[in-house]
């Protein structure tokens, strides 16, 4: 019979969580039309545009825009099977940022501002406003 040392059954361990880890971020990645998209990432809509999150970024907030959402998680057994209502918020112009590329709301994080997915990568203008964390 064969025994497990400790330094096996680290390295066992560590590949029981790296499988796991998989498993879960290509659940929560899958957005069924082959596309890959976290579903409870923070996002917020305004304007007809859908904002992600980046987080530590150092910017002075401009003019009040207008409402925007929340969308709500549709991977959450509280959702309503999808039909739950989005949460309300305030958004704002960000100094030196047109809105259309990234915009600051209530009920977020002093250094998280929200930017229109480009798909490559940040605009300049948002990129000069993220800090070192």
């Amino acid at each position: 019979m064969r025994t497990v040392t400790s330094a096996g059954r680290s390295t066992l361990v560590r590949v029981l969580v790296a499988a796991v880890t998989v498993v879960v971020s290509a659940g929560c990645a899958s957005s069924g039309d082959g596309e890959s998209e976290a579903s409870c990432e923070f996002r917020v809509e305004y304007d007809k545009r859908v904002y992600s999150d980046v987080p530590n970024a150092a910017f002075e907030i401009g003019r009040k825009l207008g409402p925007a959402v929340f969308p709500p998680c549709d991977d959450s057994s509280d959702d309503g099977g999808g039909q739950a209502s989005p949460d309300s918020t305030i958004a704002y112009a960000i100094e030196g940022v047109d809105p259309g590329i990234a915009i600051a709301v209530d009920d977020a994080p002093d250094d998280v501002l929200f930017v229109v997915g480009s798909g490559d990568g940040l605009p300049p203008e948002v990129k000069k406003l993220i800090t070192a964390s």
